[in-house]
């Protein structure tokens, strides 16, 4: 049996899997059997393996984090990727087409979503207009 450290090339998830041999693996990869455990993407390679100078338990809990935090991002991610699907994007307008649509009584088939500052949610809300704000993450890819 031989333990490799593994990294998924699309969400940088680092995991550990166990193979019966090295010829296994490259079996496994060849075949396309290998996938990620967060993002379900078959660009999976080992990475360099070092002698295990932490201890287990502070490296299991950076693991642990470092898997949480790419959870929550996926999270995010999927928010977007409704929002922009179902609202109509007005860039720095919001704070002007939220009052437009709340005092006109403009009837909208769609939400909208946008950038406001804190100010400007706050007086939003003061006026009894429903706004939110969310964590908004750019895509570095490009």
């Amino acid at each position: 049996m031989i333990k490799y450290r593994l990294i998924c090339k699309e969400c940088d998830l680092l995991f550990d899997s166990w193979f019966a041999s090295s010829l296994e693996y490259e079996k496994l990869k060849k075949k396309s059997f290998l996938s990620c455990l967060n993002c379900n993407s078959k660009k999976i390679e080992k990475t360099l393996m070092a002698p295990k100078l932490m201890s287990g338990f502070r490296l299991e809990k950076k693991e642990k984090k470092n898997l949480k935090f790419l959870q929550i991002n996926n999270k995010i991610k999927e928010y977007q990727k409704f929002i922009k699907n179902n609202f109509d994007y007005v860039g720095e307008n919001f704070a002007y087409e939220a009052r437009s649509i709340h005092y006109n009584n403009k009837k909208k088939s769609k939400g909208i979503y946008g950038s406001a500052s804190g100010d400007q949610i706050k007086e939003l809300r003061e006026e009894g207009i429903n706004a939110e704000t969310i964590p908004w993450i750019e895509d570095k890819k490009n």
